[in-house]
């Protein structure tokens, strides 16, 4: 007999779209960095298995890299220490920690709509119920402090939040974080900030959620900053009174996390984010390149990215955002369908420039076709009209 909850969830339209693809498909869907990691991370993640580190390790991580990555908050919180970090496979396993550590049955918990596939499939799973509050073209997909507080109930306990966004690469002002702030504290909630994008910004950086309350979990990654999605390698940041819970959690979950892995992302924390730095350089060019295609797309308009590596633009074409992105698959591009990351995503695509300006040019030649036959097919049915 299958668990109830199985039937709660489903794969997300990212993962379909990709197994549904062609391999010739040119791939503007799956959100991951098209560059490998620092020459000296590789390496020294060989060097670790070479020389014995393939064994457990302690449940929250290694101490020195808890302490190197307390280390990158000290700015914000100076009495943040490696007692404030639990290392964790990946940012998703770091979210689901703290979906079982801070969810109850029956609680309710605020979800971004549109927002990362996982948030409202976490708290189902535990019981809760997730909440959407609403992220508009019209707002930058910035949320609204008023719509976010009329949804809160009685049986609120948490609110998760993400800046910079997927899939809309928006990124919160400090106004907008110091109202997140006040709504958590008056209405006491726990604010779940997943952040795994913190370092890929383009005009101002992000600012997080820690240090400013002690009602924030931040949920981070190395898989983006590295380049190291494979190695499915994360982090959690949490007051002392959550840090405790979620890394019990995390224990039932995976015991450890890998001890190579970790030893290898020790080195990149030690000689610095500079490859990192080029990475995002390259990212602000794709953007811009990406920006400038789509304004010819006919019927599409977006939003400009200040975060992350996704463009999110809404169209006007007689389809759903389903329809669209299996026709854009017919037609050899892979995107993601809006509605993946919730209702109001509907007639939006996802299009992520983690891939070369080559491949970023071609797909969006492919989507500028695909638009033109709704164009062509008005200018008929006006003809015969007339």
């Amino acid at each position: 007999m299958v668990a109830r909850r199985v039937g709660e969830v489903e794969i997300s339209g990212i993962r379909r779209m990709f197994e549904a693809a062609r391999p010739d498909c040119i791939n503007l869907g799956l959100g991951e960095p098209d560059f490998d990691p620092p020459a000296e991370i590789v390496a020294a993640l060989a060097d670790a298995t070479r020389n014995g580190a393939n064994h457990y390790g302690p449940t929250a991580g290694l101490p020195k890299l808890r302490s190197l990555v307390a280390g990158l908050y000290t700015d914000r919180l100076p009495s943040t220490t490696g007692d404030n970090v639990i290392i964790t496979s990946g940012g998703s396993e770091a979210l689901m920690a703290c979906a079982l550590a801070l969810y109850d049955p029956n609680d309710e918990v605020l979800v971004p709509d549109p927002g990362f596939v996982l948030y409202a499939p976490h708290a189902r799973l535990v019981g809760a119920r997730p909440v959407p509050y609403p992220l508009t073209e019209r707002d930058g997909y910035l949320p609204r402090m008023e719509e976010i507080e009329r949804r809160i109930t009685s049986r609120t306990t948490a609110i998760v939040v993400n800046s910079p966004s997927n899939p809309t690469g928006a990124v919160f002002p400090r106004a907008t974080v110091d109202g997140i702030i006040d709504l958590a504290e008056r209405h006491n909630l726990t604010i779940v900030s997943d952040e795994v994008y913190d370092r890929i910004t383009y005009e101002a950086p992000a600012t997080s959620f820690w240090g400013r309350t002690d009602r924030a979990v931040i949920v981070n990654s190395f898989s983006k900053t590295f380049a190291a999605t494979g190695w499915r390698l994360g982090f959690v940041v949490a007051p002392r009174a959550l840090v405790g819970p979620i890394g019990k959690i995390h224990y039932h979950i995976m015991a450890c996390p890998s001890t190579p892995a970790q030893q290898a992302i020790l080195v990149g924390l030690e000689t610095g984010f500079g490859a990192m730095r080029a990475m995002v350089q390259e990212f602000r060019g794709r953007r811009d390149l990406a920006m400038r295609e789509l304004a010819r797309v006919p019927g599409m308009r977006c939003v400009r990215p200040s975060g992350a590596f996704y463009i999110f633009p809404a169209f006007d074409w007689p389809q759903s955002s389903v329809e669209a992105a299996m026709g854009l698959l017919e037609a050899g591009l892979i995107t993601t369908p809006g509605d993946s990351f919730g209702s109001r995503g509907e007639r939006h695509l996802r299009l992520s420039f983690a891939t070369s300006r080559e491949n970023l040019a071609k797909g969006l030649a492919i989507l500028t076709r695909y638009g033109e036959q709704f164009t062509s097919r008005s200018s008929m049915r006006a003809r015969r009209d007339r």
